[in-house]
């Protein structure tokens, strides 16, 4: 599978959420604008403020007639627990086999501590009703991030 583009169909890709349910991007084709952020790992502070920021603004983002996703490779009951725990209004995706990190090229060589391994670059996606990706943002700073996401969503 190939990675997503600017101004491109996002292709279709389903992952167990929390609540207990499956999610696919289709589902909300012609509905709803989606937000898509990938996040490291549940309960990590810059994953938690970031979080509570989607959070905080999540009205304006339904005002905006926009649906936000958080994924991460965390498994669903540290999801089920990390959204519970910050009283998210959003459902957390689990993206354990990397399907969808991949296809939106999120998965990267991190240092820390001397080490090197694989991790989730902080990235989030705004896609349109039509399924088409129309923005994107790499290597995302947290302060101040979500008010720029729902800026865009409201300009679709």
């Amino acid at each position: 599978m190939s990675t997503v583009e600017l101004n491109q169909p996002v292709p279709d890709f389903t992952l167990p959420a929390t609540g207990e349910q499956d999610i696919s991007l289709s589902d909300f084709r012609g509905k709803k604008n989606v937000v898509i952020y990938f996040y490291p790992k549940d309960s990590t502070p810059g994953c938690t403020t970031e979080g509570g920021d989607f959070r905080d603004h999540h009205n304006a983002f339904e005002k905006a007639d926009t649906v936000i996703f958080g994924v991460s490779r965390d498994g669903i009951k540290s999801h089920e627990n990390f959204k519970a725990k910050q009283s998210f209004p959003f459902e957390l995706l689990s993206d354990k086999e990397e399907t969808v990190c991949k296809l939106f090229d999120v998965i990267k060589l991190k240092k820390m501590y001397g080490k090197e391994s694989l991790g989730v670059e902080r990235s989030t996606f705004l896609i349109d009703k039509e399924g088409v990706l129309r923005q994107e943002w790499r290597k995302v700073k947290v302060k101040g991030h979500v008010e720029e996401v729902l800026e865009a969503a409201q300009g679709l």
